[in-house]
């Protein structure tokens, strides 16, 4: 053997053009299959990449071989197709408001309203109620707002599907009711309830505790002596009907809300 010369320890081992050739074309159909029976998915280890010419590019996965890489993503098509994890802080927030809403909007409704009612003079009743009932409406409101800001921006609009649309419009409906009830109707509910409590104070009404009559309802013969009460009484109710009517779409938009994130778990 000469100075300078390769030796190969076995003749067969030799690479000749035909070999490489081979090495390459099968290293290309492996990764062809496999990109097509993945899904599109790139094999693990290998580096993500986004090119927005679409054209086939060859990369040396190993010394001695290369491979046909399909390089046809837009730089912003992948987080708007899957979206991105918002983070386990986001999830926790989101839960947090969401429950802590609904609870609240479950207890103020079905037990401590008739609690109250059922315990406390007519008037001193109507008192609390005037304090508990504007900062329970900014509450469900604020919950409603955040709970928006955090779920809209999570994917592309065009990219929703039915159910995270449903979910959408459900916050944005429990986000219209709390304004509708803290901005307007609540003021309006109150004032003539102030109105109404005033007139049954001149006629030494409003200290006694609901249901403890004995005789006719003192209530039922001012309303038919007095048409001014009369009326102050049907308005009160209509404002206290879309009140209660819109708590209510509030209570059910955030239990619905509440289903599909149960839904969506896969364990507990």
């Amino acid at each position: 053997m000469k100075f300078g010369e390769a030796r190969w320890p076995d003749d067969s081992r030799k690479p000749t053009g035909q070999s490489l050739s081979g090495r390459v074309q099968r290293s290309q159909s492996c990764d062809l299959i496999g990109f097509w029976l993945g899904g599109g998915a790139r094999p693990a280890g290998r580096k993500k990449t986004c090119e927005v010419s679409g054209k086939p590019e060859l990369h040396r996965s190993c010394p001695g071989s290369w491979s046909l890489r399909l390089t046809s993503c837009a730089p912003t098509g992948c987080r708007m197709e899957k979206g991105e994890d918002p983070g386990s802080l986001i999830k926790v927030i989101h839960l947090l408001v969401l429950s802590g809403a609904w609870g609240m909007q479950v207890w103020v409704t079905f037990v401590s309203g008739f609690l109250l009612f059922r315990s406390l003079p007519r008037h001193t009743f109507g008192l609390v109620q005037s304090k508990v009932f504007p900062v329970y409406f900014h509450v469900s409101l604020g919950c409603a707002f955040i709970n928006l800001c955090i779920l809209a921006p999570q994917r592309a609009w065009i990219h929703l599907t039915l159910w995270e649309v449903s979910q959408l419009s459900l916050l944005l409906l429990s986000l219209t009711l709390a304004t509708i009830n803290a901005r307007w109707l609540e003021a309006r509910t109150t004032a003539v309830m102030w109105a109404l409590q005033s007139i049954e104070k001149e006629r030494g009404l409003g200290t006694e505790v609901p249901g403890n009559f004995q005789g006719p309802d003192p209530y039922r013969q001012l309303r038919d002596k007095d048409p001014k009460y009369s009326a102050l009484r049907k308005k009160f109710f209509h404002y206290h009907g879309l009140s209660s009517l819109c708590n209510l779409g509030c209570l059910l938009s955030n239990g619905l809300c509440l289903v599909a994130l149960a839904l969506g778990l896969r364990s507990l």
